[in-house]
């Protein structure tokens, strides 16, 4: 019982609940007070990064620059092709860097043999084979993909018309071939013989030049071409031998001095001095009857026979047989087609008689025919008649120029780069070293395309034709389009041979020189570690000699000093090459440079048989070298201008050079005892030179708010995408989702950007000038551009469209639209566009300033008062020509002060363009 009582006394324990002590209840925390300690970490966070990322801000604007700055720029400009791709865009140094790895020795080598081992004088067979050549290398490298049709159009024709008018429309690239109708000439026979006092033949000269096996090609085609002058006035004479030294003009007036009496008699003069069409224009002027024209030895330098040195192929002194062949065309009258003077030579264009030809015969001769005429002359000589025979087929031939083009983000401003690939044998050196190092600059231009590069301005690659019968290639394209190349090229880079001996030397309108200058000195030498290619324009040649004619080492010694003054050395362009209608018929600023002989290096047989293959790779150009360096200087060269934002054309220093070549006038004018007062046209120049200043504050001005609008937006790129991306990384830390920074730099939705970009684009073309009224290019009727037209119309219906229909879009609920905020300032971009866009039509117009319509008294083609060929020059420049002349052939003070009152009215006009 005791037992039960004390069992259930446990049961009741149990089952009493255990005392609870008083506990406060729990307290809820508030929501608000969970945010706002979010809040604070987030804030905190935030605050840490976006500093770190101001501070990184710099170099990562930089860097998105680098990545994003080519589509930016392409934007600001008004291009659309940049929606087209959400990459890389290469641009800047990077561009230049891709592209100065591409050039190579094996490349430029392979293309030389392709070009320089056959015949492909111009008109020939050969000369249409070398122009499917590079236009096959245009189609591959440039992308264009060779189409069904040849791209071949006749000169004239809407195909043609449309072709060049049409390129400011391209959107990818272009490259057909233009053919023009020249009025040349062919040989038929010719002969050289002496004969005695019956007449009677006596002794007849070997004319062809003579080779054999050592040099494969110009043993397989010795006698291929004629030795003959182009464009040489068929027919035969007899007379009298009278040597003329170089044929100048005071070489033949001091022939009459002397009371020599030139009537019926045939001149012998040699090579060298100036061009060879003026030495027979001299002799044709005093009444002779022929002009044979030599090479001569002394002409060599140091490189000669006499001082120890074989005659090539055995060595590199001149072969004694070797001719220059060559056209006797008046260069400094007027190039191109003789028959059509200031126009196209379509096929059915009406022709003139040609004054720029000559009207007596005349042969170019060897050194070994020269030495036997000139003992007839000699002390002793029996002084026997000379007869001369050359005929020739005149008759319309055709050429073959070969265009490509790489559209740029602005569309109307272009830049061209020329080579011609004519030669009068096979040319190694001239042009196909040339044609071999744009060989390789196109190579160079493909890749960067192939790496998604897209130059700022349109780029123009020609391949001339018939320059060596007197420029005709490119002086028919530059008549054809005058209109269009005032309107939109802004600079022609040119390129004759691009080696022939160990110097490198460079000219240029002097807007250029530093700019052509700083390019040099960016290149590597080709042969010298840590030197550039400036530094070769210190080069000399190896072959050196104790003999050397005393009047050769004064007119290089004299050249050479002349070309110290001007303090960039960088020599100004006169003629002889394809700039020549750039510059003196539409004032565009022009820059050529390559390697050129001196008076100690092998012997350069210009337009012979021997400028072979064989000589270029033993004696040109060993290694190949020198034609890659040239290749990377006009690439360079290339790039920078169609890429800058600013045209690095330097108006100042060519302001400052024209009071230099008043000075030179100034001393003229009283060596020859004239009495001419300068002091308005010094003034004017003055003028100038202050306006350009002006000009060159506001160049930097621009181009700096230009730029410091890029790297602001660039760095505030930079910054929003860090933050998204440190974003997206704490989102996936606490799992959730986030989408990647892919608004491609804008911000904006495609409607948003298209009507921006279409603003930007007409903003820019308002400041186009020589545009028609209703924005379009000008046309002329008769030629067909129907087809352009409509497609350029629709194109601008198209965009008006585009822009209303974005301003309807802007009707709806803008939260609907939230990508439709203004992240890319345009209407900033639009102003610092516009300002540059001025500024480069001012920098454009500078050289277009010193053109003058009525042209230079008695050749009127010429009309740039700035600088010309000299009248009795025709390669070399004269400044100031018209004004130089009056004093230094006229001898007219009244002529003279006609002529400085031209030149002051042009100079003032430019200063108010430059100001305004």
């Amino acid at each position: 019982m005791a037992d039960l009582d004390e069992k259930k006394r446990g049961q009741l324990v149990d089952e009493i609940p255990v005392p609870v002590a008083a506990v406060p209840p729990p307290t809820r925390r508030s929501p608000w007070r969970r945010v706002v300690l979010r809040f604070v970490v987030f804030a905190v966070f935030f605050t840490w990064l976006f500093r770190a990322a101001h501070r990184w801000s710099n170099a990562g604007a930089e860097r998105e620059l680098e990545v994003h700055g080519g589509k930016w720029m392409s934007r600001v400009f008004g291009d659309e092709v940049w929606r087209r791709h959400h990459h890389k865009v290469l641009h800047g140094k990077k561009a230049e860097k891709l592209f100065l790895s591409v050039p190579n020795a094996e490349s430029a080598l392979a293309a030389s043999r392709q070009y320089a081992t056959k015949p492909h004088m111009a008109g020939s067979p050969g000369d249409f084979e070398t122009a499917l050549d590079f236009l096959h290398l245009l189609q591959t490298e440039l992308g264009v993909g060779a189409s069904g049709t040849l791209p071949l159009y006749s000169a004239g024709t809407p195909e043609s018309r449309n072709a060049t008018l049409g390129i400011p429309s391209l959107k990818k690239p272009a490259a057909w071939i233009d053919t023009y109708y020249p009025i040349m000439n062919t040989p038929l026979d010719h002969s050289l013989e002496i004969l005695d006092d019956d007449g009677n033949m006596v002794a007849k000269a070997e004319l062809e030049e003579v080779a054999d096996g050592t040099d494969p090609e110009a043993g397989k085609y010795f006698d291929a071409v004629t030795t003959w002058h182009g464009l040489s006035r068929g027919g035969s004479a007899k007379g009298k031998l009278v040597y003329a030294n170089y044929g100048r003009k005071e070489d033949y007036d001091a022939l009459i001095e002397q009371g020599v009496d030139l009537n019926g008699t045939i001149v012998i003069t040699r090579y060298g001095g100036i061009f060879r069409g003026l030495k027979v224009k001299g002799a044709q002027e005093r009444g002779a009857a022929a002009c044979l024209i030599y090479s001569d030895p002394r002409d060599d330098g140091t490189v000669t026979v006499e001082n120890g040195y074989a005659p090539y192929p055995y060595g590199p002194a001149r072969n004694p047989n070797s001719v220059q062949r060559g056209s006797t065309q008046f260069l400094s009258i007027y190039p191109g087609d003789p028959t059509t003077p200031g126009y196209p030579s379509y096929e059915n264009s009406t022709r003139t008689n040609g004054t720029n030809i000559p009207t007596i015969p005349s042969l170019p001769i060897s050194w070994a025919n020269a030495q036997f005429l000139l003992k007839e002359i000699q002390e002793g000589g029996l002084n026997r008649t000379i007869s001369l025979v050359n005929n020739v087929d005149d008759k319309v031939m055709p050429i073959w120029n070969v265009l490509g083009v790489i559209p740029g983000h602005i569309k109307d401003e272009v830049v061209v780069v020329g080579n011609h690939r004519d030669a009068w044998v096979m040319g190694a050196v001239d042009p196909s070293s040339g044609t071999s190092s744009v060989h390789e600059v196109v190579r160079g231009l493909g890749a960067l395309l192939r790496h998604r590069w897209t130059p700022l301005r349109t780029v123009v690659i020609a391949s001339w034709d018939a320059e060596e019968y007197g420029l005709i290639g490119s002086t028919e394209w530059g008549e054809d389009f005058e209109d269009w190349i005032n309107e939109h090229v802004v600079a022609y880079l040119n390129l004759d041979g691009s080696v022939s001996g160990s110097r490198f030397r460079a000219q240029a309108t002097p807007s250029l020189a530093h700019f052509l200058r700083a390019a040099a000195e960016d290149v590597p030498h080709p042969t010298q570690p840590g030197k550039t290619l400036w530094d070769a324009t210190k080069d000399n040649g190896v072959l050196t000699g104790d003999r050397i004619d005393a009047e050769v080492l004064s007119m290089f010694t004299e050249a050479e000093a002349e070309l110290a003054v001007s303090g960039t050395g960088v020599g100004v362009l006169g003629s002889g090459s394809d700039y020549t209608v750039f510059v003196q018929r539409s004032g565009v600023a022009s820059a050529q440079g390559s390697f050129g002989s001196t008076l100690q290096d092998p012997v350069y047989h210009y337009h012979s048989v021997f400028d072979s293959e064989r000589w270029m790779e033993v004696y040109g150009d060993p290694g190949f070298f020198r034609h890659v360096a040239v290749a990377k200087f006009l690439g360079l060269e290339t790039i920078r201008l169609a890429d800058s934002i600013v045209l690095p054309i330097n108006t100042t220093h060519h302001a400052v050079e024209l009071e230099r070549y008043l000075e030179k006038v100034e001393s003229l004018a009283v060596t020859t005892s004239l009495n001419v007062d300068f002091s308005d046209l010094r003034h004017a120049i003055r003028q100038l030179q202050k306006a350009s200043a002006q000009l060159d504050h506001e160049k930097i001005k621009a181009e700096h708010k230009l730029k410091k609008l890029l790297h602001k937006f660039a760095r505030r790129h930079f910054v929003r995408r860090v933050l998204r991306e440190k974003f997206c990384q704490l989102k996936r830390f606490f799992g959730r989702d986030c989408a990647p920074f892919r608004d491609g730099g804008s911000g904006m939705s495609a409607a948003t950007v298209a009507s921006a970009d279409k603003t930007t684009f007409e903003c820019s073309a308002m400041v186009s000038k020589g545009r028609n009224g209703n924005g379009l290019l000008p046309f002329q009727p008769h030629v067909g551009r129907a087809p352009a037209w409509a497609r350029e119309q629709h194109e601008r219906e198209v965009g008006e469209e585009a822009g209303a229909l974005h301003k309807h879009k802007h009707k709806h609920d803008h939260d609907k639209h939230k990508d439709h905020k203004k992240r890319f300032p345009h209407k900033k971009f639009k102003k610092a566009v516009k300002h540059i866009r001025e500024v480069n039509q001012k920098l454009k117009l500078f050289e277009r300033g010193f053109i003058h319509e009525d042209g230079i008294k008695d050749r009127e083609w010429y009309r740039n008062l700035d600088v010309a060929p000299g009248k009795w020059l025709g390669y070399g420049a004269t400044t100031f020509p018209a004004l130089t002349e009056a004093i230094t052939i006229e001898n007219n003070a009244t002529l003279a002060e006609y002529e400085a009152e031209r030149l002051q009215k042009l100079v003032e006009k430019l200063t108010h363009v430059i100001k305004a």
